[in-house]
């Protein structure tokens, strides 16, 4: 079996060479013209031409179209120009054998009917057609070369008959080509369509895992809220019994019990935040002031800056028009933007927040004099569940750039000099009311 499929190797590159037209073009021409000469091999010559050694003339050719065959292989951009040339070198070689034949009496302008069909099949009628006048002239010219001169009637018939079947055969290739064309063009858009099924297919299947595992973990939370309840307002009456007692080992036991309600606290915050992002509420659009909105802010968390050491500034800017927001939903976003501030600023420093009006849109931007962005948090700084805080969720810039799409903005962010980083929720004066 090995050797069989060996011997089938040669064979196989044989018929690879042929998938492409133009080499089959060539070949074709080549045994139509080949063949032409061999079957006019058997009509004997004239005595006077009879010294002309046509064993030789078919090997020429053969040499000759095996040529072409080997620069369309080797150089396929200049095919057209090799086709070219090759049909004007065969119309003059077949011209040259009729002078050589006895003119109009030759039997060899008979080769000029499969020439020129074959070539009107590849070029199309046009060039078909230009052949076939060719030809004729030439046929022509051999009678001038080699009297008698035949006449016109002669020279009609052979460009007629060599014109007419040309133009049908090139128009009928060039139909051909185009619905060949049309039929590539459609499998390539099928083909198109069909991945894009198939990556919709696995998209929407994903789609269902993750919608599975949300309703899944959201259940959970649910699920959780109450035990973290319990453990919590048990937590608390534990923490007051222990702090009744004035042993020195319920020092320790306070500090303990203590230690279990951040935990617990931190825990009921993250799926309350959870729960926020997976049953995002619509928004409710009413006309509010976003200044007012910014300064109440700036009051909720100064008693938490004051007891960090930090420094609040409010900047809001008096331009700033009523808009139509939902306040709550905007309120927790900018929320999180400053919570992400003050943790940035645990150690001290100064935190910003300000309204802007740039005339097309309002901004609530919210600086620190942190450490900045780093390059390698970048790509996943929007990331659900991805945070660089040891308690974090890592939902709160997420849910703040839904909060800001619903409104129809953007959340952006941009490293400060020398030091911290400024994020600016960007909304659209689109909604801004009349009043």
């Amino acid at each position: 079996m090995a050797a069989s499929a060996a011997e089938r190797k040669p064979w196989h590159a044989s018929f690879r060479l042929l998938e492409r037209d133009e080499r089959v073009f060539a070949v074709l021409l080549a045994v139509v013209m080949v063949g032409g000469l061999v079957a006019l091999g058997f009509f004997p010559l004239r005595p006077r031409y009879s010294d002309i050694d046509l064993q030789w003339l078919v090997f020429c050719f053969t040499a000759y179209k095996v040529g072409i065959f080997a620069l369309v292989t080797v150089n396929p951009r200049a095919t057209r120009a090799y086709f070219i040339g090759a049909l004007a070198i065969d119309l003059l070689l077949v011209f040259v054998l009729m002078c050589l034949t006895g003119g109009w009496d030759s039997v060899f302008y008979l080769l000029f009917f499969p020439l020129v069909a074959v070539n009107a099949y590849y070029f199309g009628p046009w060039v078909g057609l230009g052949a076939a006048v060719v030809a004729g002239g030439l046929y022509a010219l051999s009678t001038v070369v080699v009297p008698p001169w035949g006449g016109w009637t002669p020279v009609v018939i052979v460009a007629a008959l060599a014109g007419l079947p040309a133009v049908t055969l090139g128009l009928v290739a060039d139909r051909e080509r185009r619905a060949r064309g049309e039929v590539e063009r459609l499998n390539d858009e099928l083909t198109g369509t069909l991945s894009r099924l198939q990556t919709a297919q696995q998209e929407l299947v994903v789609a269902e895992r993750m919608a599975t595992v949300g309703r899944l973990s959201l259940r959970i939370a649910h699920e959780v809220r109450n035990p973290i309840s319990a453990i919590e307002l048990n937590a608390e009456m534990l923490e007051d019994i222990v702090r009744e007692r004035s042993d020195p080992d319920m020092k320790e036991a306070a500090s303990l019990v203590s230690a279990i309600r951040d935990q617990v606290t931190t825990l009921d915050a993250l799926t309350e935040e959870y729960l926020a992002f997976a049953r995002f509420p619509r928004p409710h659009f009413e006309e509010e002031s976003i200044n007012h909105l910014v300064q109440e802010l700036a009051d909720f968390v100064r008693p938490v800056a004051t007891r960090q050491g930090l420094t609040l500034r409010v900047e809001v800017d008096p331009s700033v028009p009523m808009m139509e927001i939902d306040r709550g939903l905007l309120r927790q976003a900018a929320l999180n933007l400053v919570k992400n501030g003050l943790e940035t600023l645990s150690s001290g420093g100064e935190l910003t927040i300000a309204s802007r009006f740039d005339g097309e849109a309002v901004e609530i931007a919210v600086s620190d004099t942190g450490g900045g962005i780093s390059e390698d948090v970048v790509p996943r700084l929007f990331e659900q569940f991805f945070t660089t805080k040891p308690q974090g969720t890592g939902l709160g810039l997420s849910i703040t750039r839904q909060i800001a799409e619903e409104h129809g903005g953007e959340v952006s962010w941009t490293n400060r000099a020398p030091l911290g980083a400024t994020f600016t929720i960007r909304l659209p004066i689109k909604r801004v009311t009349d009043g």
